[in-house]
């Protein structure tokens, strides 16, 4: 579960529905405080348990970088409605919902996407499928295949628990104790509480059968010719940083490691995490522009 340390949204940055043609999408949308717009957006996903505002703490450094940012909460997660079909909850589905957006948010212009965990694997599915061609894509606290450790026990726990006993039943008997086992402030653990009862109950069970069935698109991914960042935390604990390292290896990717973070480096190191995706997307902007103007 990844738990934002603060609520207050930042200057720059406000609560959005984006409209698309598969749906409305509760967003938090982040453009410049001060400066002009003048490079492309930028398109976040979150993870299983998570939200939108699990990105908060990185959001107004990315805009301040000249650029709109949007996070989004998935089909069925927290503020974005979603069915009871388990179908609408595949990677393959949401990655569709993601192309969809990135379309949106674009609005003609290349989008960097950004995935964190089980978003990494949906955000995946949009950069194969094609449908899309994306300016960058990073993989943050995202493996090739099924997460693994304490976190899979986790998820194996919500694919169990949720559809025979409910949301509440997981909030008191798994995330609550854990907040406060993690002594998480009392408006931070209402938020928590009212986070997940908010969740689809199907496509949260469905979500948590992916995350633990994916399996490795590497090879797929990388006969995508997008620029790519595998970023991590030095300590991850959902998969291995050994397993993440080997599969930025793979893909002939860019790697930063987040040192002191484990598995959600915008909460846990935020000043890092931004500053290597600024990096990494100026580098990639300046990659294609370099490459069309010699192609010119």
């Amino acid at each position: 579960m990844s738990t934002p340390r603060f609520l207050d949204l930042p200057p720059g940055v406000a609560s959005q529905k984006i409209e698309t043609p598969q749906g409305t999408f509760a967003v938090l949308e982040a453009v410049p405080v001060s400066g002009v717009i003048e490079r492309w957006p930028a398109l976040l996903v979150p993870g299983l348990t998570g939200s939108k505002e699990d990105f908060l703490a990185v959001l107004m450094t990315l805009a301040q970088s000249g650029r709109r940012v949007v996070v989004v909460d998935l089909r069925g997660q927290y503020e974005t409605p979603g069915p009871d079909d388990p179908g609408a909850y595949t990677c393959a589905a949401l990655g569709s919902d993601i192309d969809t957006l990135a379309q949106v948010v674009g609005g003609g212009e290349p989008v960097h996407l950004v995935g964190h965990s089980f978003g990494g694997l949906v955000a995946r599915e949009a950069v194969i499928d094609g449908v899309t061609k994306f300016a960058s894509f990073t993989l943050m606290s995202s493996g090739p295949g099924p997460i693994e450790g304490r976190r899979a026990r986790n998820a194996r726990t919500i694919t169990e628990e949720v559809p025979a006993l409910g949301l509440e039943h997981l909030w008191h008997h798994r995330f609550e104790p854990e907040a406060l086992a993690g002594d998480v402030s009392d408006d931070i653990r209402e938020f928590l509480h009212r986070r997940l009862i908010s969740n689809s109950p199907t496509g949260l069970a469905r979500m948590a059968e992916q995350v633990l069935t994916m399996r490795d698109r590497t090879d797929e991914l990388r006969q995508i010719e997008v620029p790519t960042l595998v970023l991590y935390g030095e300590h991850d604990d959902g998969w291995p940083p050994e397993a993440q390292s080997d599969m930025a290896a793979r893909l002939g990717a860019d790697s930063v490691v987040v040192p002191g973070a484990v598995h959600s480096p915008a909460v846990e190191a935020p000043e890092t995490t931004a500053a290597a995706l600024v990096r990494f997307w100026n580098s990639a902007e300046k990659h294609y522009l370099d490459t069309r103007s010699t192609a010119v």
